[in-house]
């Protein structure tokens, strides 16, 4: 079964309303939005993380970067770690790295939601492909995930270059 079929299983069996909407692929935040016809800094991606032992999921804007010395704090640990290709291969064998999904309660993870995600009113976010996203709203994503919520995100360097050539 793949990444999306599990994601829409997983929606489905628990009730929570979501659209799934298909583009061509798309691998930066400027090319999903435009894809998606949605701001870059309104999409989420979902960054793995690890300490020496276990993983986490972090939830922020797509324009953005995880700042790791904010989240060791909310995490609680002297040192975390990006996870390596190998590590999300292993977690997610049916998604295309970098399009992993935030729905950690069906990988069995713990998510940080970082809170200009959680500010908004909908999250929209990869289904295992570069081609597929789940759009929900983010009272909806609460309820079902119980992320933890944090200020833990920066704005990427190159945000700014591409947040200006796109109105």
């Amino acid at each position: 079964m793949t990444t999306l079929q599990n994601c829409v299983n997983y929606l489905r069996s628990t009730g929570v309303p979501f659209a799934h909407t298909t583009h061509s692929a798309a691998y930066t935040a400027a090319e999903v939005a435009l894809a998606e016809h949605i701001p870059a800094n309104r999409l989420a991606k979902t960054v793995m993380v690890r300490d020496d032992e276990s993983y986490v999921m972090v939830v922020v804007p797509a324009d953005a970067d995880v700042d790791l010395a904010r989240l060791r704090t909310v995490v609680g640990a002297s040192e975390l770690y990006p996870a390596d290709e190998r590590d999300l291969f292993r977690f997610f064998p049916n998604a295309e790295v970098g399009a992993m999904p935030p729905l950690g309660s069906l990988f069995n993870f713990r998510v940080y939601l970082d809170r200009k995600v959680a500010n908004r009113e909908f999250i929209a976010f990869n289904a295992g492909s570069h081609r597929d996203f789940i759009h929900m709203r983010v009272s909806d994503f609460w309820e079902l995930i119980h992320p933890v919520l944090g200020d833990f995100c920066e704005v990427s360097a190159s945000a700014g270059a591409r947040r200006g050539s796109r109105p």
